[in-house]
């Protein structure tokens, strides 16, 4: 959570240290201002941020592009950010191309790097799971169990990417409106987890470090899942935006983005497993919240340390 704060500011340095032409340039989509220099510049210029298309050509020589031209997305934007800021301290223009380039490749490992620990985690959370039910397959020193628990997990979350990269509305629409909710709930679960363990190692006066975060992440995204479930306002509310798809479709209606009666088909799916995660991730944070503060309590009232870590699950002997 700290890490990613860091870099969502180094963003918004980034963003503010960029020039505006430049900015929008960038961000803005091919239809709105074409897919050459010269169209891009007098578009970009009418929107009130004056650029011209030789500024525009230098800047993507400048960063090692062919064109800088509708690269929309945090990465690019942070990459000539950086190259800027880090160009005036080491190596001066010359270097822009090489600083660009590393920006990229530190997002790029950066979000690898999540997907890595998070396929990790999840793989131990589903095999603690399918385990309450089948001993066996908590055993972690089992290839089989290892491996089975996470292929489901790679599976999981690639269908989750298909079906955002083949979503009408473009790019990953599936995950990305539950990204940031999702990811906060999982620190706010962290910080409750380190909240139980200071109860129960008997060091309740420094709680209140894990306890206030875990508290404001809980209002925070709580709230924000609540909203994205059932607010009226179809832009916010994933049940309200498929009622008002499903709504025209039943009417024979195609509404924009989608093209075709299967795009709108693929619209509400991918609302209701919006909303389906949604829910679910709102029942996991309140279900940890609520044995949290049971355990918090039962460490609390206990006599000396309660905290043990168990070791890995011998498989059971055969009957």
């Amino acid at each position: 959570m700290l890490m990613e704060s860091f870099v969502a500011v180094m963003a918004l340095v980034a963003a503010s240290i960029i020039e505006p032409g430049i900015y929008f340039t960038m961000n803005s989509p091919a239809s709105v201002i074409g897919t050459t220099a010269d169209s891009a510049a007098a578009a970009v210029s009418a929107m009130g941020h004056p650029i011209a298309p030789e500024v525009i050509v230098r800047t993507a020589q400048e960063v090692g592009e062919t064109s800088i031209i509708s690269r929309a997305g945090g990465a690019p934007t942070l990459a000539v950010g950086m190259a800027q800021i880090f160009s005036h301290v080491v190596g001066g223009r010359e270097m822009m191309a090489f600083w660009y380039h590393f920006a990229i490749l530190f997002e790029a490992l950066f979000i690898l790097t999540a997907v890595d620990a998070g396929t990790r985690a999840g793989r131990f959370m589903l095999q603690d799971l399918i385990g309450a039910f089948a001993p066996r397959f908590r055993d972690t020193r089992s290839w089989a169990n290892n491996l089975t628990a996470t292929a489901l997990c790679v599976a999981a979350w690639g269908f989750f990417l298909y079906q955002g990269v083949t979503d009408p509305l473009g790019g990953v629409n599936t995950l990305w409106p539950l990204f940031g909710i999702s990811n906060q709930m999982l620190a706010a679960v962290a910080l409750i987890f380190a909240t139980v363990v200071l109860f129960k190692m008997k060091r309740e006066r420094y709680a209140w470090v894990t306890i206030v975060p875990a508290a404001w992440l809980c209002v925070c995204t709580l709230t924000a899942g609540w909203l994205k479930l059932f607010s009226a306002d179809p832009t916010v509310g994933f049940l309200a935006h498929a009622a008002k798809f499903q709504a025209a479709a039943d009417a024979g209606q195609v509404l924009a983005p989608a093209k075709t009666p299967a795009q709108m088909s693929q619209i509400l799916m991918n609302d209701r497993i919006d909303a389906a995660l949604c829910a679910i991730f709102i029942g996991v944070v309140l279900t940890m919240l609520v044995f949290g503060i049971r355990s918090c309590l039962t460490g609390w009232r206990a006599g000396g340390w309660t905290a043990r870590e168990l070791g890995p699950a011998a498989p059971e002997p055969a009957e």
